[in-house]
């Protein structure tokens, strides 16, 4: 019985690869290298905490307050999606850590859990990286009487 598949030659000692008899080889959607950037990844997860009923705010009481100082000032780094939001970005995982503010009356424990099926579920969608961990820090719960951090804008 003789073989009839074509093979390419290579290197003595290296494996020997069956042709596909296509220019390039292989699906043209597997060709080359994705990366994505932490702010990708903390983007989406922002956004993704923010959707949860029961997170009033991202971030510690003074990231916000800068956060909010840095976002009127042409050329701010930070945007206020990210804020309270840290990624750490691999080739096939990531993990991060996020800052929340609890409304006051919502299950902490109920809250936290909502966020890390939301940010896993939307970035492992968006992204294709497996989510390793999600740690979730509550900075501060929100009162109902308490005023909004953030100053008024004094233009209107």
């Amino acid at each position: 019985m003789t073989d009839t598949t074509k093979e390419q030659s290579g290197s003595p000692g290296e494996p020997r690869r069956a042709s596909s008899g296509k220019r390039g080889g292989g699906d043209p959607g597997n060709r080359g290298r994705t990366t994505i950037a932490d702010g990708v990844v903390e983007k989406i997860a922002g956004l993704a905490a923010r959707d949860v009923v029961g997170v009033h705010a991202m971030g510690s009481g003074l990231s916000r307050t800068l956060g909010a100082v840095r976002d009127r000032v042409p050329g701010g780094t930070r945007s206020s999606v990210t804020r309270g939001v840290k990624a750490e970005v691999g080739e096939v995982q990531t993990a991060l850590d996020l800052e929340i503010v609890v409304d006051y009356g919502y299950s902490i424990g109920d809250v936290a859990r909502s966020v890390r099926v939301n940010v896993i579920s939307a970035v492992e969608r968006m992204t294709e990286l497996e989510v390793v961990e999600v740690n979730i820090a509550v900075t501060d719960v929100k009162l109902p009487e308490e005023e909004e951090d953030e100053p008024e804008p004094r233009l209107q």
